[in-house]
């Protein structure tokens, strides 16, 4: 009789919650079709693409600053759909779909928007395993940045696939579905983005 080793068993056990809760706190942890995945915490250029873009979408659409506002947008929330936990790195939810934001450990309800700022150890999984999770729960709106090419995908979903809306490279004007409302450069995204007032610099000039 064949007997499975130790290490075969532990590979084949399907991944839960409780993985999720037992990970190191410095990794982000995933689980996509039973099995778990770690990352690490984004470097410095990822969080600041992702930070720029969260208060360039979120103080107009979330906050309501100078735009419809109308939306929950959310830096990297957990997610539970269905038998995955993903944490996208933005996401947001239209008002109409989540009209009170709750109070729990965890989001259940999908969002209309997602994105994934791409970096070397996320890149498969959310170009992969991740974007076909999003299919199926029927998020309507993807996005992908990367802070390496400086691009921007933008997808909606069409009849259960990804359709290609944009791609946006150099100083593109970001006015994308569903945030159409609001126009940024790409480039602003980037850390060495210019426009920032140098330290000491008179507000008056």
């Amino acid at each position: 009789m064949n007997r499975m080793t130790a290490a075969a068993q532990a590979e084949e056990r399907t991944a839960t919650y409780q993985d999720v809760l037992d990970a190191p706190p410095h990794r982000v942890a995933e689980v996509l079709a039973g099995t778990l995945y770690t990352q690490p915490r984004p470097a410095s250029h990822h969080a600041r693409a992702s930070s720029g873009l969260g208060a360039k979408i979120g103080t107009p659409f979330d906050y309501g600053d100078s735009g419809p506002g109308g939306w929950w947008i959310i830096d990297e929330p957990e997610l539970h759909l269905r038998m995955d936990i993903v944490v996208p790195d933005l996401a947001g939810w239209r008002r109409t779909t989540m009209p009170t934001y709750p109070d729990v450990a965890y989001f259940e309800i999908v969002p209309d928007w997602i994105c994934e700022v791409l970096s070397p150890s996320t890149r498969r999984i959310d170009l992969s395993e991740k974007r076909t999770i999003y299919a199926r729960e029927g998020v309507v709106h993807l996005w992908f940045v990367d802070p390496d090419t400086r691009t921007l995908e933008v997808f909606r979903l069409h009849k259960g696939q990804w359709l290609l809306l944009a791609t946006l490279t150099g100083s593109a004007p970001v006015s994308q579905p569903p945030f159409e409302a609001i126009s940024f450069p790409l480039d602003a995204l980037w850390a060495d983005a210019g426009g920032a007032k140098e330290s000491g610099e008179d507000e008056n000039g």
